[in-house]
């Protein structure tokens, strides 16, 4: 059963279609309800992405998402966001068989969380997939460049547009997302002069995370962003705030307090009076 929708005057994906040239648009990936509320008036487009597998479960790469994982998490997000276009992302396993395989996690994602649309990744290769979703009436964003899904196939995780062939297949991408209808395509781990010109050649939406200013929006993990990962921070993160030192010092206060028996002081027990305080 679907979760009860938010109320209000939410983005959706022909707003975000809209944009394109236009002011830069804004996006972050949410994964739970009270960073959904607090990202949701700052943001046009919060990404459940795949990479709650890493950043919440701990898993190694991407590909430990799944399609469980994201319809909970987007359920969760969609509770606590009211004006965001809200992506979910399609985990690795959940599209790449079969076109009739893709239209079914869609349809499932959609119908779970009411969320304004799903991304999934890949170019040319997804073209069949991508065109039968949009037919549905499911708005789906694309995912081009460096593919953390494909982090096995490729050997790792590797920068593309470093050689003719490869700045050629991600132009081929580029138009395949587009001509499929896709409302807009994430663009991930490119050479900086090659992502800059992607935004040109394309008529829809480019969001770029570690690619170039030139696109038409940037996206970054809200963990890295807010200074939370606990392991390798990526180059193309910039952190605007610090909030492993934060968390460790009140980690390290408490525990002071706690073997002191400083905590819990007179403030925070319940005194006999009736009705005096509520918890």
């Amino acid at each position: 059963m679907a979760p009860e929708r938010s109320t209000g005057n939410r983005i959706g994906a022909e707003d975000i279609r809209r944009r394109k040239g236009g002011v830069p648009i804004v996006c972050l990936t949410a994964y739970t309800y009270p960073i959904a509320r607090m990202l949701d008036p700052h943001v046009d487009l919060l990404l459940v992405g795949d990479s709650v597998a890493m950043v919440l479960h701990g898993h190694a790469t991407t590909l430990g998402a799944s399609l469980e994982m994201m319809i909970a998490h987007g359920q969760a997000v969609m509770r606590g966001s009211a004006k965001a276009c809200v992506v979910v992302d399609m985990p690795a396993g959940s599209y790449e068989v079969s076109v009739a395989q893709a239209v079914a996690s869609a349809r499932l994602i959609i119908g779970e969380t009411g969320c304004q649309a799903v991304k999934l990744e890949g170019g040319v290769d997804m073209a069949a997939q991508i065109a039968a979703i949009v037919a549905e009436g499911i708005p789906v964003m694309g995912h081009i460049g460096l593919q953390p899904q494909s982090v096995d196939k490729d050997g790792g995780y590797k920068i593309k547009g470093r050689s003719r062939e490869n700045i050629a297949a991600l132009f081929r991408d580029a138009e395949a997302v587009e001509k499929t209808g896709a409302f807009s395509v994430v663009i991930e781990g490119t050479v900086e002069a090659v992502a800059s010109d992607l935004p040109r050649h394309i008529a829809i939406p480019t969001i770029g995370i570690g690619a170039s200013g030139d696109c038409d929006g940037q996206i970054l993990v809200v963990d890295d962003m807010i200074g939370m990962t606990v392991d390798r921070v990526p180059k193309f993160v910039k952190e605007y705030a610090k909030l492993r030192d934060t968390i460790a010092d009140a980690a390290a206060r408490y525990a002071d307090e706690v073997r002191s028996r400083a905590f819990p002081g007179p403030d925070h027990v319940f005194s006999a009076a009736s009705g005096k305080d509520q918890a």
